[in-house]
């Protein structure tokens, strides 16, 4: 159990703590996936796409350790994609992963983005659930990365 409430703070997507969240979001990939996952055949955004003034880069900390992360790549239009949200199996149920997806939405309200993308695969039912319940909406695919088979997409409005 984790001492002290996580908190989402944002964060360059190079720095350790990105990392090793990416790392292990990565390894966790390999072991659900029936082919496994080889990030250098995957659609792996670059890390200024989710740095201001394009995107953003989250991470949930406790006690100085990472316990998840959430990309927001921009490309400078008003339409951008959500990477890389992944929760330590050890915070999972903790609400972390809802938190890092809001995190990355005002992120993108902020920086004028309208439309937001994102793909998963069907072997992480979870990350599905997550994305209906927060409305967002099933497409078609829209890139050629060779991992995801399902299609999201969320329109953003100011309150």
């Amino acid at each position: 159990m984790h001492k002290t409430p996580p908190t989402i703070r944002q964060i360059d997507p190079q720095s350790p703590e990105a990392i090793q969240c990416l790392k292990s979001y990565y390894d966790e990939l390999e072991r659900r996936f029936d082919r496994g996952f080889d990030v250098s055949l995957s659609r792996d955004p670059e890390a200024s796409a989710m740095m201001p003034p394009m995107g953003a880069f989250y991470v949930a900390m406790s006690d100085g350790q990472p316990l998840g992360c959430c990309g927001l790549k921009g490309n400078g239009s008003d339409v951008a994609e959500i990477k890389r949200l992944w929760v330590s199996p050890t915070a999972r149920g903790l609400g972390l992963a809802q938190a890092l997806l809001t995190a990355c939405e005002e992120a993108a309200l902020a920086l004028g983005i309208k439309v937001l993308r994102l793909d998963t695969n069907s072997a992480l039912p979870e990350a599905a659930k997550l994305y209906r319940k927060t409305g967002w909406t099933q497409i078609d695919r829209f890139n050629d990365d060779p991992y995801p088979d399902l299609f999201f997409k969320k329109g953003l409005e100011k309150a």
